[in-house]
């Protein structure tokens, strides 16, 4: 899945150069892709909210016995056509892709730091990937994060996207490269897991700590140092954003949140064995869902953060459109109940 995920990706990227468009693009074609079965779903979750009195009804005469409850539940489900799993089928597919995206975008940004540490190597300065305010797509969008890539990311990065970018270099470039990092012996084989590797990284972070150019960019300010006990930020000489991404993340979440609820009412409290009301898990995930927002997009690459909030963006503006269409279907149902109301999305 992710590399089919990153071959489309590289695809619009022919086609459209700056890989923050790109992937503007390649969210909304994700998001157009899925919109049918939302619009189903969607259907679904309307049909549920409607039988909010008949549950309830149904759950103050049988909530004494959770069985006979269950079994009357059943009945009513299956005689008004309706599912409570109606409105789960886009999450379980929409969350495996965003996990598949998110490796994706790790993957890609791994490739591209290790060609840019190459640049940096070669050349003494990298070629970054800007979009809009973002120096570097490739890392996290944020004042306490540096545009050129650093130690800490290097290292995370897998034996296979480094060889893939040294293979990549021409005998010129590795002979140059081989002498830089004080590596004579050069090869494929320098990339290999376990010591081999290690030792690579840790000659070309010798070699880049002391580089003026590079420690300049990754140095924190002196008096823009916050310590938290449990952790301490720090704005970077060379910072990369300004934290836009993350916050609007944040935002688009918590808005979404709200037009979902606001538009899908919640069907009748489950109550547990002696008929009392068991807690609403729905205002904990309304905030769950921005917190979360946030945080994996604060620590995230910029480029997974613009999916994030293209695919929050797509979600409000097509759940008003999707809203509207079902308010047209039900009222033309009301007026005329003899006649089927055939929908556009199905």
């Amino acid at each position: 899945m992710n590399d089919f995920l990153k071959s489309i990706l590289d695809g619009i990227h022919m086609l459209i150069p700056s890989y923050g468009w790109a992937l503007v693009a390649f969210t909304v074609l994700i998001k157009v892709c899925l919109l049918p079965l939302d619009y189903k779903s969607r259907k679904g979750m309307r049909k549920m909210s409607a039988l909010a009195p008949k549950q309830a009804e149904l759950q103050k005469k049988y909530g004494h016995d959770q069985e006979k409850l269950q079994r009357k539940m059943s009945e009513l489900y299956k005689k008004e056509g309706a599912s409570p799993m109606s409105g789960c089928w886009p999450m379980l597919i929409s969350m495996p892709i965003l996990f598949a995206m998110f490796a994706a975008m790790r993957y890609m940004a791994n490739e591209q730091l290790v060609k840019q540490t190459f640049d940096i190597l070669l050349t003494g300065e990298p070629v970054l990937e800007p979009f809009l305010w973002v120096k570097n797509l490739w890392m996290p969008d944020s004042p306490f994060a540096a545009a050129w890539p650093n130690l800490q990311s290097l290292q995370m990065v897998d034996q296979k996207q480094w060889l893939a970018i040294f293979n990549t270099l021409n005998s010129e470039q590795i002979s140059q490269l081989a002498a830089t990092i004080n590596v004579p012996e050069l090869t494929a084989a320098s990339f290999d897991k376990g010591e081999a590797l290690k030792g690579t990284i840790q000659a070309i972070g010798n070699v880049l700590t002391a580089m003026p150019a590079y420690t300049e960019q990754i140095s924190v300010v002196p008096y823009l140092r916050v310590n938290l006990l449990i952790t301490e930020f720090a704005v970077v000489k060379g910072f990369n954003g300004f934290f836009i991404l993350p916050v609007l993340s944040a935002v688009s979440q918590f808005f979404f949140s709200k037009l979902t609820e606001a538009n899908n009412p919640q069907p009748a409290p489950k109550t547990d064995a002696n008929g009392q009301p068991q807690p609403n898990t729905g205002a904990f995930m309304k905030w769950f869902f921005p917190i979360f927002s946030l945080w994996i997009c604060a620590s995230s690459t910029a480029a997974f953060a613009v999916y994030w909030v293209v695919s929050n963006l797509f979600s409000l503006l097509s759940t008003q459109l999707m809203n509207w269409k079902l308010d047209q279907d039900e009222k033309k149902a009301a007026e005329n109940p003899a006649a089927p109301v055939k929908s556009s999305l199905k």
